[in-house]
């Protein structure tokens, strides 16, 4: 759920254009996706044509931006109790959600950077962050992303749908741009297998380079996903508004976006024993659980009614959560 601040400027923003305007621009920028023919927003691609291609990018993005990153930060922030950081540069960074969800989370935030190619953008995210006093005086910088650009420290540095984006031999020294002087690495890609293999691409970066990986991997060793048979994803749910399932031509009153992620920190920190990797599977006196753990790769369990304690946590577990116990 977008904050009221978020979700009142954006509203604003939105009435500027006709419901129609914007589910056309939405529809357009669907199509030029799903031929080709549209590049990120880090690598200066030029499918955002006009304002109303903006806000309908806005309308259609923010909210399910907003939750991928809120949940991937609550982890990561659960996971590392006392880390109060007081800079934060999002690099390909859009209209800020990354900035808004961060600044929830971590309240000590003092100094907040963004990173984007597109004025336009810049625009209008400067714009809905004049809705909250803490992110007012963030700082909004045009520039693309690329290996070795200036930039200035930050103890949180975070790049949500955008590092997949960039060509694919950037990739490796863009991570390790992103982790110079960090305190804290999070990077987010869409829930694809292709999504997967960027964040599990980064993740061997930031491993290598030191870093402790605290979510969502139970362990900083080799991921144990064989890929082409499976990929590491997550999923939240989200609501939709009227105006948000009109742009999208949806009739749900919700929507399921499912993101991939890493969390690297240069501190080490007690971690978990194993990682829910599936929903649940939930049936009268049993659940499966599917989990990633340290030693002994992924692992499907069963937990019985019989194991009571341990079974009734079983019940309430979710995909996505910590699983500290053991079960045969």
């Amino acid at each position: 759920m977008l904050p009221d601040a978020l979700r009142t400027a954006l509203d604003q923003t939105l009435a500027r254009f006709s419901p129609q305007e914007l589910s056309d621009s939405a529809a357009k920028l669907t199509e030029r996706y799903r031929t080709g023919a549209a590049t990120g927003l880090s690598t200066g691609g030029n499918h955002l044509r006009s304002r109303a291609d903006i806000a309908a990018y806005a309308a259609y993005r923010m909210p399910a931006t907003y939750a991928a990153a809120a949940t991937a930060m609550r982890q990561a922030a659960t996971l590392t109790p006392g880390f109060e950081p007081r800079s934060h540069l999002d690099a390909g960074g859009g209209t800020g959600a990354a900035i808004w969800v961060a600044g929830q989370i971590w309240p000590s935030l003092e100094k907040v950077t963004v990173i984007e190619h597109d004025p336009d953008i810049i625009d209008l995210g400067r714009r809905l962050a004049r809705g909250s006093a803490a992110l007012r005086d963030t700082t909004w910088r045009r520039a693309s992303i690329t290996p070795g650009l200036d930039r200035p420290s930050a103890d949180l540095v975070t790049m949500s749908y955008a590092l997949g984006e960039l060509p694919e031999n950037e990739r490796p020294d863009v991570v390790r741009w992103l982790a110079e002087d960090a305190a804290m690495v999070i990077i987010i890609e869409p829930g694809t297998p292709a999504g997967w293999a960027t964040v599990s691409a980064a993740r061997d970066v930031l491993a290598a380079r030191g870093l402790t990986i605290v979510a969502p991997c139970p362990h900083d060793g080799r991921c144990p996903i064989e890929p082409g048979r499976d990929w590491c994803h997550f999923s939240v749910r989200l609501p939709r508004t009227a105006l948000h399932r009109r742009v999208k031509a949806g009739t749900l009153s919700f929507e399921d976006e499912k993101f991939s992620y890493v969390a690297a920190t240069t501190t080490a920190w007690p971690r978990p024993a194993a990682r829910v990797l599936r929903h649940p599977q939930k049936r009268k006196g049993l659940v499966s659980l599917r989990l990633c753990t340290e030693g002994d790769g992924i692992r499907d369990v069963l937990v019985s009614k019989r194991q009571g304690d341990l079974y009734r946590r079983a019940r309430e577990v979710d995909w996505g959560d910590d699983w500290p116990g053991t079960a045969s």
